[in-house]
């Protein structure tokens, strides 16, 4: 088995695509492999899987993150459906901070965006009835969940809407420049 390992414009976020292999019957493909994940780097130990699924096309979720301690990594794959993706860089001290990528994401091809610790993450749905799959470095820590606002101003970040889908949690994050962050 092989994989795919492309570096976005942030370099630290990853597109990760596995190499199926097909026949008659269908394909076998493994997903996710921590050995070849760390031969490029990516060594954390992923403990906890969510799913997700948003039944309208235009629905926001995010920018969410986990303070220290118990801040994630992530790896986002979409089983149905399509979205795109977006990851923000808040490690204050980074040259990139408050810089964002974002990668369209669909079921059409498998393939995973790892995210690292220090970054916000939110993604939109492009269709409806889109389910993402995601695992994740750190278990869910309510004490330590955090958010970012969708349309923070400094960020600008090009959605491809205007008047997304939202819970009433996301409409209320801070700005960046706000935020509970401690990721120097």
């Amino acid at each position: 088995m092989a994989f795919k390992f492309r570096k976005l414009a942030i370099p630290e976020v990853i597109l990760i695509k596995p190499e199926p292999i097909a026949d008659g019957r269908g394909f076998f493909v493994e997903v996710y492999k921590h050995s070849e994940f760390a031969k490029f780097g990516i060594k954390d130990i992923f403990v906890q899987s969510n799913q997700s699924k948003s039944e309208r096309k235009g629905t926001i979720r995010g920018l969410h993150f986990q303070k220290d301690p118990a801040a994630q990594a992530k790896l986002i794959q979409v089983i149905s459906g399509s979205i795109l993706d977006v990851a923000v860089d808040i490690r204050k001290n980074s040259p990139t901070y408050g810089k964002w990528v974002s990668s369209p994401l669909s079921k059409k091809g498998i393939q995973w965006l790892y995210i690292p610790v220090g970054f916000a993450h939110g993604f939109c749905t492009l269709e409806d009835n889109t389910e993402i799959l995601y695992k994740c470095s750190k278990e869910y820590s309510p004490e330590n969940d955090r958010g970012i606002i969708w349309n923070d101003k400094f960020l600008n970040i090009e959605w491809p809407l205007k008047d997304p889908v939202l819970s009433q949690r996301d409409r209320n994050w801070p700005s960046l420049e706000k935020a509970d962050n401690n990721f120097i």
